[in-house]
């Protein structure tokens, strides 16, 4: 009775740590949206510093989750959760990764031929539905609810609508004004970015529906 207090406690010490840093990476995220839409150099240097804080996160929570497995020796459900936690805490660090990315492409799209692309709201509102997306997959994982997975991961439709619409567009702009290419990659590398972060977002809810129901639903399609 004792171990199982033990473990119960343990549990719910990293599921609070995900929460922070899923939330550090929702946070983190915003700021390199406002640092597009403001081009403000300083904010984009400080979302590369606080990427260190969920890189930290990710190998504390880790390290305590092995520490669990090997001394607990979880079965069933508990363990398709200890093994949730690590696909969690790689998906977080990599989008982590991707609002680094968004902030450091701040001041480059910045640059003269940005404009001829629009791409300004396309990027805006991938990165708005990130967060969204972000903080429903988080909570349907705290609530242990499968459906809400399902709903979180819906939204990357959204994204991915954004980045099809962007990708044609520049591709036409560029048919008439080869000589633009140099902002035009820098615009869809960063549009990649976006898009992938959907992907890992996704992958967080695929590996909620596995911890809840124990089955493998691809939703990355």
């Amino acid at each position: 009775m004792e171990t199982r207090k033990y473990f119960t406690e343990e549990l719910s010490r990293l599921r609070q740590d995900i929460l922070t840093m899923a939330t550090k990476a929702e946070e983190n995220l915003g700021k390199a949206l406002t640092a597009l839409r403001t081009r403000d150099s300083d904010l984009a240097k400080q979302v590369r510093a606080n990427d260190a804080e969920i890189n930290h996160l990710q190998l504390k929570i880790e390290d305590a989750a092995a520490i669990v497995i090997a001394t607990q020796q979880p079965v069933a459900r508990d363990l398709r959760e200890m093994v949730t936690i690590f696909k969690l805490t790689s998906n977080i660090e990599r989008i982590g990764d991707h609002a680094v990315h968004l902030a450091r492409a701040a001041k480059k799209l910045a640059k003269k031929g940005e404009s001829q692309f629009r791409a300004q709201e396309h990027l805006e509102k991938m990165a708005e539905t990130g967060q969204l997306m972000l903080r429903a997959a988080i909570s349907a994982y705290m609530s242990q609810d499968a459906q809400a997975a399902r709903k979180a991961a819906s939204m990357d439709d959204k994204i991915d609508e954004q980045h099809k619409e962007l990708t044609e567009g520049i591709l036409k702009v560029m048919k008439k004004n080869p000589d633009l290419l140099k902002s035009a990659l820098q615009i869809l590398q960063t549009s990649n970015q976006l898009e992938r972060l959907g992907d890992h977002i996704t992958n967080i809810c695929e590996a909620v529906i596995y911890m809840a129901e124990g089955v493998h639903e691809e939703l990355n399609e």
